[in-house]
């Protein structure tokens, strides 16, 4: 298929899929007449492509992620280990938000409950 149709089936623009190729996050594809040529595969590669960006991964982590094995668990873990801390923080921002609707409190930080909920926040032993 051309990059085009690729492009359409997708919902990435071809100057993404160009960019992806250039750094090696796709494979080159053949060219016939000049023109390159997509395998249908190349469609479910951009949607792991696009899921990973989604997860947070960079450019350089998604290479990683393609790459064999032992380095791909390396970051994998590394990953992990900083979507956990991110999943963390934003319990603690939901919190603070839900509290901060209900909260009759004209200055939020006053408010017993939440310096309460902000000590335990900073007790809290770090995510390993």
């Amino acid at each position: 298929m051309t990059i085009g149709r690729l492009a359409e089936i997708t919902g990435v623009p071809a100057s993404a899929i160009r960019y992806w190729e250039r750094h090696g996050l796709l494979p080159a594809p053949e060219r016939v007449s000049g023109q390159r040529r997509y395998p249908p595969e190349a469609a479910e590669r951009i949607t792991v492509l696009r899921k990973c960006q989604q997860a947070g991964l960079t450019l350089v982590e998604i290479g990683e992620f393609q790459r064999e094995q032992p380095r791909r668990k390396a970051m994998i873990r590394a990953k992990i280990t900083e979507i956990e801390q991110r999943m963390v923080d934003l319990d603690h921002a939901h919190q603070l938000l839900t509290h901060a609707l209900k909260c009759g409190e004209e200055d939020i930080v006053r408010c017993p409950k939440f310096r309460e909920q902000m000590a335990e926040w900073q007790t809290a032993a770090p995510t390993p």
